[in-house]
């Protein structure tokens, strides 16, 4: 089965870092760090590709029938 990048149902605010964290196989709070720490050292903004990222990464529930 082919891994496809999807939003996570496990989510805080769109999933953006729970589907990061499925897709690589790392904890979820790991990647949630790091985007936190990227964003700080970025001043900010990191904030826009997180809302590219929640606009341009699918959902999960739309592929499961």
């Amino acid at each position: 089965m082919e891994k496809k990048l999807m939003r996570s149902n496990d989510r805080v605010i769109a999933g953006v870092c729970g589907g990061l964290g499925e897709y690589l196989n790392i904890d979820i709070s790991i990647v949630r760090i790091g985007y936190v720490v990227i964003t700080v050292a970025s001043c900010f903004t990191a904030i826009l590709l997180y809302i590219a990222m929640a606009i341009i990464i699918p959902e999960k529930d739309q592929f499961i029938r």
